[in-house]
């Protein structure tokens, strides 16, 4: 390719032996929503929820927070791996504008008959945001329920 192509993607790390290598450049998103949830299983009595989920078995609600971390080679064009614009209207169109103020047990059809633990969310936002990136650049879907919890989905490489 001629030195002028801009097209062709650039990203250059320098090893620790001194030579060159391609290196994948992590760019994040972060977004925000509010809703409520129960931890229950219909299947169970009562008192085996309250024994597998405490106090989160009774309806509350959480102040959440959605970080999807995509990573790829920049663009030479635009100097992005991602616009973040459009990360963060692809992570709005596909979950917050579903989510936000809502009743997870109730209101969501797509989490119909999941429990609605941090880990789970973070697994069915990992599937609504992934078809609709470029392949392979979703690196991670990071759901915080509180300032001291959170569930993580990354890939596997």
């Amino acid at each position: 390719m001629a030195d002028d192509d801009r097209s062709e993607p650039i990203a250059v790390a320098t090893g620790v032996d001194g030579g060159s290598r391609s290196a994948a450049v992590l760019v994040s998103r972060r977004e925000s929503f509010n809703a409520a949830h129960q931890l229950y299983d219909p299947l169970l009595s009562d008192e085996e929820n309250q024994r597998l989920f405490g106090k989160c078995a009774n309806l509350h609600g959480h102040n959440y927070v959605l970080e999807v971390v995509v990573g790829g080679e920049i663009d030479r064009a635009t100097g992005y791996v991602l616009d973040l614009k459009l990360l963060s209207d692809i992570i709005c169109r596909e979950i917050i504008r579903d989510v936000d103020h809502r009743n997870l047990n109730t209101d969501v059809e797509w989490l119909a008959g999941v429990i609605p633990t941090a880990e789970n969310l973070a697994a069915a936002f990992w599937e609504r945001v992934r078809p609709e990136l470029p392949e392979g650049s979703l690196r991670s879907v990071r759901l915080w329920e509180t300032d001291k919890n959170w569930a993580e989905v990354r890939d596997h490489v």
